[in-house]
């Protein structure tokens, strides 16, 4: 008799109450049994700031943060982490300092950042600190002389004749770099002739192709990451890019407006060659008509 009346209330409820109530409770009642999963102060430093940074591993990009907390008052660093933009336009001549030793290099605003996360992301830097060594200590690369095979296999793997063994794609899809020939690879991304030079370091670069921090490179290879030894090949490829430079970075650029230039007369030749008789055949009775 119970169960009538329960199920008899029910009817009444969804009769009076329609549908969208129904899904509301039913929406109400998923998102508070089985809440998302926050995101470790850990996972988000490795996702966002270990290409520039390390925790006791020394400078890469960025500073090494091993005890910054001990450099600058937390109010201070919270309100770089949130916009580091607007802290290097106030003039705040501590920022200008950063900048200046990250050689132009301005740290992007993070996406998803926020006060709580900064706050939480200074706690944890600080714990790892204390720690003999940090688990942000940065990776080690070899500081051997790279060799020949080295620096080919590295242009091998830019152009994307050797493809990544995790399915990425070639850097010449999007970046060029002097001297590759035919149209130069591509021009969505920075030239990365001197990319090496730019950012200063084996132990840098590597870690930048670990896990880049572009909000363009991030998702492409947050899925396809770099292994160990293709990192090595293209430190290797840069590094000799940068030395071999030629100060005029605008034969790449040249070569390409050229082929273009050449690619267009070939094609309205062809058209030309393609529609001569037919427009003929229509002109000519017309004016022989006349």
């Amino acid at each position: 008799m119970n169960d009538v009346t329960s199920l008899e209330r029910i009817q009444s409820w969804v009769e009076s109450e329609g549908w969208a109530a129904i899904l509301a409770a039913l929406l109400l009642v998923v998102v508070g049994v089985s809440p998302a999963r926050a995101e470790s102060p850990e996972d988000f430093f490795r996702q966002n700031c270990a290409s520039c940074h390390t925790i006791g591993g020394g400078r890469l990009v960025g500073p090494d943060l091993k005890n910054v907390g001990q450099r600058q008052e937390g109010e201070w660093l919270v309100g770089f982490i949130l916009n580091p933009q607007a802290r290097i336009n106030s003039g705040d001549p501590y920022a200008q300092q950063l900048l200046d030793e990250a050689r132009g290099v301005v740290m992007p605003t993070v996406p998803g950042i926020s006060r709580a996360r900064a706050e939480a992301l200074l706690t944890m830097i600080a714990e790892q600190s204390a720690m003999e060594r940090s688990e942000f200590a940065g990776s080690k690369i070899s500081d051997r002389p790279f060799t020949e095979d080295d620096v080919r296999m590295g242009r091998e793997i830019f152009i994307g004749r050797n493809r990544l063994a995790a399915g990425g794609p070639a850097c010449a899809s999007c970046h060029t770099v002097n001297g590759l020939g035919g149209l130069s690879g591509g021009r969505l991304g920075p030239d990365l002739t001197k990319v090496y030079e730019r950012i200063g370091s084996r132990p840098a670069l590597a870690a930048w192709l670990q896990g880049p921090a572009t909000t363009t490179m991030r998702p492409v290879f947050a899925g396809h990451p770099l292994s160990d030894d293709e990192i090595l090949s293209l430190v290797a490829f840069f590094e000799n890019a940068a030395r071999a430079a030629d100060d005029d970075s605008t034969v790449p650029l040249l070569n390409f407006f050229l082929m273009g230039l050449l690619g267009t007369a070939l094609a309205l030749a062809i058209l030309d060659g393609i529609w001569r008789r037919r427009f003929r055949a229509v002109r000519r009775p017309l004016v022989d008509a006349s």
